[in-house]
């Protein structure tokens, strides 16, 4: 998804970088657009990475160099929850946290919906006589769509809410 039209947008706002490039800022990291230019073929971000730690912050600055907009946008994203509690989680957290939040009908229920109908229309066929065991296989398959497209909604607000209970510590608050 491009969330931006063009790179001067992109300076001195905070990303999360969802993806590993060589030479780069994990995936897992906040950075922060120091500056961004657009050229002719290419688009030049230069960003500053943030490592918290707990007696001081050591910044590193990077510069990468993508084809467009939109290859930046599918390597960094804006996320202020993230942004903002940074420092009061793990980078495993945080990257569980981008593989669910970057998890698509297509990309994750598709597939388990295919193996699920293909189990029921085959189960459902040598089970039943032809005729019923179609119907009944596409009934069942139809319900697998509805549980696996409600199960992949409960995965990113139960990861959420699994993030949510960790930050809460610092505030004071229990989460339940």
């Amino acid at each position: 998804m491009t969330y931006l039209l063009n790179i001067d947008q992109a300076i001195d706002r905070k990303y999360l970088v969802t993806k590993s490039l060589k030479g780069q800022a994990a995936a897992g990291n906040i950075i922060h657009v120091m500056d961004a230019e657009s050229k002719p073929n290419s688009v030049v971000v230069n960003y500053r990475v943030n490592h918290f730690n707990q007696k001081f912050m050591d910044y590193q600055d990077f510069s990468v160099k993508f084809r467009d907009v939109s290859e930046f946008c599918k390597w960094a994203q804006p996320d202020n929850f993230i942004a903002r509690n940074y420092e009061n989680l793990d980078v495993a957290d945080i990257q569980h946290y981008i593989s669910v939040k970057n998890r698509t009908f297509f990309s994750f229920c598709l597939p388990i919906i295919l193996v699920i109908a293909i189990i029921l229309m085959t189960a459902s066929i040598l089970l039943l006589d032809l005729k019923i065991g179609l119907i009944v296989g596409s009934v069942l398959s139809l319900i697998s769509v509805f549980v696996v497209a409600s199960l992949l909604k409960k995965q990113k607000k139960r990861e959420k809410m699994k993030l949510y209970k960790k930050i809460s510590v610092n505030w004071g608050v229990k989460i339940q």
